[in-house]
């Protein structure tokens, strides 16, 4: 039996996450836009850091506003409105920013002018810098390849998508206008299907794009890292041939140095790196979506971009791989010295501790030496004392024997009383 709580829900008074409503949300936070045929897609992605996102998002909204909407709400990362007779949806994400607009192709040929009504004019205030720029036609089965003349033969692809339901046809280069033309030839899909279709093309697009920003990173990284592999071999060689701590130690600031240069760079590259490889399973995972296969006598999306993005993924994942195995060697070279460093010290330590062994046991000695003739002198003193009492006492009457007999008998008892006295001192210190 169902429990209906106290406020009408149907659930108990559970404590809710306050990420609850996110998480539920997220599944239906990019759903895809229903597109009929006879439509044009324009869509461009910017690359955007934190500042230039929150920068577009009011920027976005104050636009919103002065057509009578409302704007993304804060922490929004998506948003749809109408727009000269289409729809512009706007989506953020970790490092881009993108907008797609979709309104009424021209009737004419294919590729004609963009309608006049797109909302990329100059009220339109970019984000950041742009990255991808693409145009895509929506149209019915073609009755002729006439379109092909739109492409260049040389990387024209062709594919048929959802199990031959579509073809698409780009050959993933820049028109005049700078734009990246895509032919969507719809049979026997659907306005939601074609919707899902154009968002993964465009996607393909987008991705494929960003992935290859780590290429082009790999690149830059590879004379650095070259000079790295130099540097190292030339200290391990100076290594070889140090053996005073002096020389030693002058190599360990250099291993450090090159090591923490070292560190820097592949601490700047691993977020690109790692980027790129998740925008190239993305673009994998597109096109297995898309259910694509070459159309036959044509090349295929999935080949054609093969044939550059697995080699420059590769190209990254050499370059990190580089890195490591160049951390790996300066830690082991790094450690080797240092032991070395350590045991130089401690020989050097040790030598210092003999040193000052021998240095105390001189300094016994010596003080033994003046205990010695610090009793005999303090004895002769008290004596002294005792031979003047002595002949005082006799010159005054008392019955006192003959002076220097007395005098004669007291000095071995002074001495040992002396001595016991400063053994006791020194015993008493020494407990302390």
């Amino acid at each position: 039996m169902k429990q209906v709580s106290d406020n009408g829900s149907s659930l108990p008074n559970f404590q809710t996450s306050p990420l609850r409503e996110r998480v539920l949300g997220e599944v239906h936070a990019r759903p895809f836009r229903p597109i009929s045929k006879q439509r044009t897609v324009l869509h461009y992605a910017f690359l955007t850091n934190a500042d230039e996102a929150a920068a577009d998002h009011e920027w976005l909204k104050e636009f919103c506003i002065s057509r009578g909407g409302h704007g993304p709400a804060p922490g929004a990362r998506h948003y749809t409105l109408d727009f000269g007779g289409g729809t512009l949806s706007w989506e953020q994400h970790a490092e881009f920013t993108t907008y797609t607009w979709d309104g009424l192709a021209n009737p004419g040929a294919m590729f004609a002018s963009v309608p006049a009504s797109h909302p990329f004019g100059v009220a339109f205030k970019a984000p950041g810098d742009l990255l991808v720029a693409v145009r895509l036609e929506v149209r019915g089965r073609p009755e002729n390849e006439s379109w092909r003349e739109y492409f260049d033969e040389g990387s024209l692809t062709v594919s048929q998508l959802e199990d031959g339901a579509a073809i698409v046809a780009t050959d993933f280069r820049q028109d005049g206008d700078g734009l990246t033309r895509f032919a969507l030839f719809v049979d026997t899909l659907s306005d939601v299907q074609s919707g899902a279709v154009v968002q993964r093309l465009l996607e393909v697009e987008t991705y494929r794009t960003l992935a290859m920003l780590g290429f082009f990173e790999a690149t830059g990284l590879q004379p650095e890292i070259r000079r790295f592999e130099i540097e190292l071999a030339e200290l391990t060689e100076e290594m070889k041939d140090a053996s005073a701590l002096g020389a030693n130690q002058d190599l360990l600031d250099k291993f450090t140095a090159l090591a923490a240069a070292l560190e820097a760079g592949a601490t700047a590259s691993t977020f690109r790196f790692g980027a790129s490889r998740a925008y190239a399973e993305i673009v994998k995972a597109r096109f297995m979506t898309l259910r694509e296969e070459a159309a036959p006598g044509d090349l295929s999306m999935a080949a054609f971009l093969a044939r550059r993005l697995a080699p420059a993924m590769r190209t990254c994942q050499a370059i990190e791989d580089r890195q490591a195995m160049l951390s790996r060697k300066l830690a082991r070279a790094t450690t080797l010295l240092r032991t070395r460093v350590d045991v130089d010290l401690e020989q050097q330590n040790r030598s210092l501790l003999q040193s000052m062994n021998r240095r105390a046991r001189l300094q016994l000695r010596l003080q033994q030496t003046v205990e010695g003739l610090s009793v005999a002198a303090v004895s002769y003193y008290v004596v002294g004392l005792i031979s003047y009492l002595a002949k005082a006492a006799k010159e005054a009457g008392l019955p006192v024997p003959n002076a220097s007999i007395m005098t004669g008998l007291a000095v071995p008892v002074v001495i040992i009383a002396i001595w016991w006295t400063v053994k006791r001192i020194r015993k008493h210190h020494g407990e302390h």
